[in-house]
């Protein structure tokens, strides 16, 4: 997830503090990502470095002493071009299940398939409580279009994690059939 290109982008619709940022960005996405104020202002503290925005103004700080951020020129190329291009797939993002799967196959001891149930209950809850938000978000405002359409985004991906969860337990138990199998074999 780009923050920094989210933050300028929401920038474009004019000046804004931190906190507004932050309320907007949270409210376009459900909160869905929430984002941790302190890393809000680490992002504009490296936007207005980079150019990408500046300061407003003093008359037009805020009453706890922070003033509100704008969009530069190069900061209009610069979403401009984040919305212009695909999100890369090259180097994808580090998966705590995948890794969690990976790791628990190759330990003794570990019962991957109760794992692998366990996990599927969990996403399927996921889903379930997912598709009722789903149900009840409306889609009359552009806001609330957005978060359905990250809503969609987390029920296609819950669905595929099941699919990927029930390819798991079918090759986990073609390797106990085949291991069987080998073990008869021998005997």
């Amino acid at each position: 997830m780009s923050v920094r290109h989210a933050l300028l982008a929401l920038l474009e619709q004019g000046p804004m503090y931190g906190y507004q940022l932050r309320s907007e960005f949270e409210g376009r996405t459900g909160a869905t990502w929430p984002l941790n104020i302190g890393q809000v202002y680490t992002t504009l503290t490296r936007l207005e470095r980079d150019g990408l925005i500046q300061g407003v103004a003093e008359g037009d700080e805020s009453e706890d002493g922070k003033h509100s951020y704008e969009i530069t020129t190069d900061g209009r190329v610069e979403v401009a071009t984040w919305f212009d291009e695909p999100v890369g797939r090259g180097q994808p993002p580090r998966d705590e299940l995948a890794i969690k799967l990976a790791i628990a196959v190759t330990l003794p001891g570990v019962d991957v398939t109760a794992l692998v149930q366990r996990q599927r209950g969990s996403t399927m809850t996921a889903l379930q409580d997912y598709t009722r938000l789903k149900r009840s978000a409306s889609t009359d405002e552009l806001a609330d279009l957005a978060w359905s359409l990250v809503l969609d985004s987390l029920i296609f991906a819950a669905e595929a994690e099941l699919r990927w969860l029930d390819h798991c337990e079918t090759r986990l138990r073609r390797l106990a059939t085949r291991t069987a199998t080998a073990e008869e074999r021998l005997r």
